[in-house]
């Protein structure tokens, strides 16, 4: 199974490149990290406390994402999507059967430390570079429609998010042994599909 991780800080357009990619190509499945964060009293609690918390690898339920990441790249089958509601802190479990399954895309701020964690040799990487304001404005617009916050504490919470993603992650530090691939505007993102996918 063709394996590939998507990067980039939020806003970048993570989500809509893999929609592209899943469009373009059959046989493909996405998992978001958006969709494992952890649920219950405790997240609640922490979310309210701990600055930048969804940004932070204390909120990824890994285990909960390796147990469906395990089961499709063994099989080849996803049987369920998992949706996260970010304001009841819960996540939501719809049945989907999907078989045959020819790669696998794992897209969200937490791909890249993914992509070191899962023993896995050989994949393609991509990480995008977007500029700061033009994710700021795609944030803001989601985080007040989907998130219930207001324009300013979604703007505050982008530029936290920005500085924790940029501390956390130095450029190039991904594994190597990857085929990695920087998306920037002006990149041709048509030969980059190419060579994944010929």
């Amino acid at each position: 199974m063709k394996l590939i991780f998507i990067s980039g800080p939020s806003g970048s357009g993570k989500t809509t490149l893999s929609n592209q990619i899943i469009k373009n190509n059959k046989n493909g499945i996405v998992l978001s990290t958006d969709n494992y964060y952890k649920t219950g009293f405790i997240s609640k609690l922490l979310s309210k406390f701990v600055e930048s918390y969804f940004d932070r690898s204390i909120s990824f339920n890994k285990k909960l994402f390796k147990k469906d990441f395990d089961f499709i790249y063994k099989n080849g089958v996803s049987i369920r999507d998992r949706y996260y509601n970010f304001e009841k802190k819960t996540i939501q479990i719809i049945s989907n059967e999907t078989n045959n399954i020819s790669f696998l895309i794992i897209e969200g701020i937490f791909a890249k430390e993914l992509s070191s964690i899962l023993n896995i040799k050989d994949y393609y990487f991509l990480e995008i570079k977007t500029k700061k304001n033009e994710c700021m404005k795609r944030v803001v617009q989601r985080d007040i429609k989907e998130r219930g916050k207001n324009k300013k504490q979604a703007e505050n919470d982008f530029l936290k998010s920005w500085d924790i993603y940029y501390e956390k992650w130095e450029p190039n530090s991904t594994k190597n042994n990857t085929n990695r691939f920087i998306i920037e505007k002006n990149s041709d993102v048509d030969n980059i599909m190419k060579k994944l996918f010929n």
